[in-house]
């Protein structure tokens, strides 16, 4: 047994690259990020895309909070161990009757690790479920990273890379991982993963936290990553100095910083 998860879950997760539901919020605690999300909202839009919400858990306290929430920290620990650290965070929101998708991909595809020690925790503030855009995984499909191509331009995909598998992917196979509010799935970071369109009336709201561990090596350039629990004895990666501040309007503008400081380096880096 591990601090959450049994044997035969981490068993079946390593197997099929993927485990879902895991009970991880209370009632309260979901409609407080999910209220503290919709803060953000109001200033910058309703549903904003993912592009737009980079790395909230560097500049808002709460998303730092939920990246560092001891409950989803004991999961992961069962599945990369003891010294955790959080490597990105992304919000997928999608209205109802919105056409948003995220093509299959694999994330592995992006980073480029040196191994494949990283898990995300897809966690849901709303109910996710296959009539409103749930994400689908394709079981076993971690085991092989797989090439990827450019897609023309979506304003749908949230993807915001616009990549996808450059081979068909059999939906036929795919699993979709419903999940109530206050849950949360792993995915493997090579696993075949994507969601369609939110054909319903309730909204579909999660936030994708991943985790990798200290000793794992980075080729692409990374932003500074949260110690959120153990050591880091290897210093692979940037530390974020400290936790963010609970001021709004210094977060947004950390987050406007952010991400103007990101396109520069997008419109300047190779290729």
């Amino acid at each position: 047994m591990g601090k959450t998860l049994s044997s035969d879950q981490v068993a079946g997760y390593e197997r099929q690259g993927f485990l879902f539901p895991v009970p991880v919020l209370s009632a309260a605690e979901t409609a407080g990020f999910r209220g503290a999300l919709g803060g953000i909202e109001t200033r910058l839009g309703a549903y904003p895309r993912p592009a737009v919400l980079r790395q909230l858990h560097l500049h808002f306290r709460w998303a730092y909070e939920l990246a560092t929430h001891p409950s989803i920290l004991d999961a992961v620990q069962d599945v990369i161990g003891p010294n955790i650290l959080v490597h990105s965070v992304s919000v997928f929101a999608k209205p109802p009757h919105d056409p948003g998708f995220v093509s299959w991909h694999q994330d592995g595809h992006y980073w480029r690790l040196d191994e494949a020690r990283l898990t995300s925790a897809w966690v849901a503030l709303s109910p996710s479920q296959p009539e409103n855009g749930c994400m689908r995984v394709i079981p076993g499909s971690h085991l092989e990273r797989l090439a990827h191509t450019a897609e023309p331009a979506n304003a749908d995909n949230l993807l915001s890379t616009g990549l996808t598998l450059a081979a068909a992917v059999d939906a036929a196979q795919a699993v979709d991982l419903a999940l109530r509010p206050g849950e949360m799935s792993l995915h493997h970071v090579n696993v075949i993963h994507g969601s369609g369109a939110n054909n319903s009336a309730i909204e579909r709201v999660g936030v994708a936290i991943r985790y990798t561990a200290p000793e794992v090596r980075q080729e692409a350039p990374h932003h500074a990553v949260v110690l959120a629990r153990g050591h880091d004895e290897h210093h692979h990666f940037e530390l974020l100095a400290a936790p963010p501040g609970e001021d709004l309007e210094a977060s947004l503008a950390a987050l406007a910083e952010f991400t103007r400081r990101a396109e520069a380096a997008r419109r300047t880096g190779p290729g």
